[in-house]
């Protein structure tokens, strides 16, 4: 477990520390497109991000190629290499696309290529065990038609999800996480050498994603585009290739114990279509709904357009970081639950945690102006938007140091305001009575003092207008007198 973190922490601090200088690369490259009627950010963005990805990739094999307990998966296997030399087409195919464009058929055209590489160096499925049947071998055209089928998916499934910032770099890490969890079992605790491929790819493709998380997060700074999404896909389908087709179900039945658990173990990972789709669920569905929307309408599938499911998370009132969140909550459920499941698949406490967390998905998804508030100690934790209205953490109201009741510094101010007003006003009344001039606060360089409030909002009057009052009265009675 310390080396494959370890090669996890040297892909993630190799892909944040090379994404600064790929972001002024990319703006000097011109790699920065102007903002289409589909996209979400308001300013240009450079994109090129997954040269940054691509060097974490190749950082974190190179390091554990050297690691005592991983070194000798690159002697006895071939899948290490099959995957860089994948990713190396993919990659390339991706920088000339984010650069100057490339049409959807050859981009297509370009991943099946490099399926087509892994393919010829080993990394392809063997057998599957289904269901009801048990294990099932394919033949080599199958197993490569299979292949190819599922690395295309993963990877339009994880670029079609590309559109927030921070949305396929933490969805696919997630998937990688969960990926990780069950893959780690598979080679740990069963003792399955054959797992390994796919756990190291995991803990690569956690490490990539992480580094580059920081840097695309919203606002983002720089954007992975088809050169990083494309990658990451395809790692991901790497994973999900090995140990779906490599992993021998007659070792893992020594084991386990029986055919049924063995189908039960693995069941999760590749559902419904026999593949690993429950780590890329939503993703997966984005695709298939996208690729259903644009048939319908008589358009391409590869259109691109304003129907994505993040997009109707916005149009439905949900903020850019809320939108992404939910994205977030989605596949971690799915995910993660599909590793328990396959752990303990017979517990109903995970059955209902699932429950309950879908409701809890669900009230957030559909109410999109509910915004939870934190207790007041947990104030400091949070944004400020999830702050109770008019605290800070840290900060106490003024009339908590003075000792009054809540809301008395408020009305006091308030009534201030209102005394200095009238006070003014009937000040200037007075003088005009008297034939004088208005005195200006500005010219006589004094600052009045607040009128404190009286009973039912009354204000005492003024010492200069009782004085008026007091000399108008007094001529008044002596003209009377007289």
């Amino acid at each position: 477990m310390r080396e494959y973190l370890l090669t996890l922490c040297v892909t993630a601090a190799v892909t944040y520390l090379l994404t600064g200088p790929v972001r002024k690369f990319a703006i000097a490259a011109g790699a920065m497109p102007q903002i289409r009627a589909r996209d979400v950010h308001r300013e240009p963005t450079p994109r090129l991000g997954g040269i940054a990805m691509f060097g974490g990739l190749c950082a974190g094999l190179l390091v554990a190629s050297q690691l005592t307990n991983i070194s000798d998966l690159f002697t006895l296997s071939d899948e290490p290499r099959a995957l860089l030399s994948g990713a190396g087409i993919i990659w390339l195919l991706g920088v000339l696309d984010d650069k100057w464009g490339v049409d959807a058929l050859v981009k297509l055209g370009g991943q099946m290529i490099a399926a087509g590489v892994m393919v010829l160096q080993g990394l392809t499925i063997l057998w599957l065990p289904v269901p009801g049947v048990g294990t099932f071998s394919l033949t080599p055209l199958q197993g490569t038609l299979l292949t190819v089928a599922l690395v295309l998916i993963t990877i339009n499934a994880v670029n079609f999800v590309d559109g927030l910032d921070g949305l396929a770099s933490g969805m696919v890490g997630i998937a990688a996480a969960a990926f990780f969890m069950y893959a780690y079992r598979i080679w740990f605790g069963y003792g399955i050498e054959a797992a390994a491929p796919a756990t190291l790819f995991a803990a690569v493709l956690m490490g990539m994603c992480l580094g580059f998380l920081p840097h695309n997060m919203h606002p983002a700074r720089i954007f992975m585009g088809d050169s990083g999404s494309m990658l990451i896909g395809l790692v991901l389908a790497a994973g999900a290739v090995s140990i779906t087709g490599q992993v021998d179900p007659d070792v893992l039945k020594s084991n386990v114990g029986s055919v049924r658990n063995v189908v039960h173990t693995m069941v999760p990972l590749y559902m419904p279509l026999l593949l690993p789709l429950t780590i890329i669920a939503i993703p997966l569905a984005d695709l298939v709904l996208a690729i259903v929307r644009r048939t319908w309408r008589g358009e391409s599938p590869f259109a691109a357009d304003k129907g994505h499911l993040h997009h109707r998370l916005l149009q439905i009132g949900h903020s850019h970081s809320r939108a992404v969140l939910i994205m977030y909550f989605w596949s971690a459920l799915i995910a993660f639950g599909a590793v328990a499941f396959s752990v303990q698949s017979s517990s109903l406490l995970i059955v209902l945690t699932v429950v309950v967390l879908s409701g809890v998905g669900l009230f957030v998804l559909l109410f999109p102006r509910f915004t939870p508030r934190v207790p007041r100690w947990a104030e400091s934790l949070v944004p400020p938007r999830y702050r109770q209205a008019g605290r800070e953490p840290g900060n106490s109201s003024p009339e908590e140091g003075s000792g009054q009741e809540p809301g008395a510094g408020a009305a006091d101010a308030a009534a201030q305001r209102a005394d200095g007003q009238g006070e003014s006003g009937t000040a200037r009344d007075g003088a005009r009575r008297d034939g004088q001039r208005p005195a200006d606060a500005g010219e006589s360089g004094t600052r009045r003092t607040p009128v404190l409030a009286g009973l039912h909002g009354a204000t005492a009057v003024s010492g200069n207008h009782r004085k008026a009052q007091g000399s108008s009265a007094s001529s008044c009675d002596g003209q009377h007198t007289k």
